[in-house]
């Protein structure tokens, strides 16, 4: 089985754990893994990004898609926030890991808590969605762009002087195994984006065998909160790069799921929760929206 993965060190990480999970669970499975260049790890861009939801959508997923369709990979490896939420009929999402701690977590550069931050302190992010619960949350705090991997962020922090901190995903630093001090942030004000810590696994369709395989490595209750989150973000045509938090949690055959939506930098969120049945996430994912928006 040949695993496609971005070649970041998060990305290796995160697909490090896939391939020992099916070894585990096939022991005489051979697998190795396929690096792809997506066009998100190319650097600045040369194009304007005027519409930057569109110009975002897919940017660390398209290539690894396209190689799991001409056949060049039989598995592709995601991180479940990147993947737009469209349906498609070629490909599927077959299987999900146990899911991480999906918080976010605030690093400052005196190591205290978004209350310890001065008024006027720059906090730096590259999740609009970040960037609205901050102004909400603390309107006498400013905003600054942040891109790169884990370790460049950081980095970036310690030499930007004007930066208070910044905002990462506690998954990703655990999963570097980065002991990094910082303040967990309610996921109550700090509503996840959707699929935040899920690893995905993607598959073709026809391709019942690898299906087979990866099914043995398959939490359901994750991927089952994950079909809830991608069919609310699918409905509300929102993704990664979009002003919204979406938050699946299973319990006992029931699923509730919460979404907070901000349509304007300093307005307060729109918020709504729903509960159902399991059995039925995307049916769960309707009716929130319905809530929120009628219809």
């Amino acid at each position: 089985m040949i695993l496609g993965s971005r070649g970041s060190d998060l990305a290796l990480a995160q697909t490090s754990l896939v391939e020992q999970a099916l070894r585990a669970a096939w022991p005489e499975l051979e697998v190795a893994i396929e690096v792809i260049r997506t066009r998100g790890d190319q650097g600045p861009k040369t194009e304007p990004l005027a519409d930057r939801k569109a110009g975002r959508k897919g940017m660390f997923t398209r290539e690894i898609e396209q190689a799991l369709l001409i056949r060049r990979i039989d598995v592709a490896v995601h991180s479940a926030k990147d993947l737009p939420s469209e349906r498609r009929e070629d490909l599927e999402l077959g299987a999900t890991l146990p899911r991480a701690n999906m918080e976010d977590v605030l690093i400052t550069k005196t190591g205290g808590g978004l209350a310890s931050i001065p008024a006027g302190g720059v906090i730096a992010t590259g999740s609009v969605r970040r960037q609205h619960q901050l102004v909400w949350k603390r309107p006498d705090l400013q905003t600054a762009d942040l891109r790169g991997n884990v370790p460049t962020r950081l980095r970036k922090l310690r030499e930007n002087e004007s930066w208070s901190g910044i905002i990462l995903a506690r998954a990703g630093l655990e999963r570097l195994g980065l002991a990094v001090e910082g303040e967990i942030l309610s996921p109550d004000d700090f509503v996840p984006a959707g699929g935040q810590g899920v690893i995905a696994l993607q598959v073709r369709r026809a391709d019942a065998k690898t299906r087979r395989w990866i099914d043995a490595v398959n939490d359901r209750a994750t991927l089952t909160c994950l079909r809830a989150e991608r069919e609310f973000l699918r409905l509300l045509e929102g993704d990664c790069d979009s002003p919204v938090g979406v938050q699946a949690r299973w319990h006992e055959g029931e699923l509730e799921l919460r979404a907070q939506i901000f349509e304007g930098l300093t307005s307060a969120p729109h918020v709504g929760t729903t509960t159902g049945s399991a059995a039925d996430p995307e049916a769960i994912a309707a009716q929130l929206m319905k809530q929120l928006y009628g219809g």
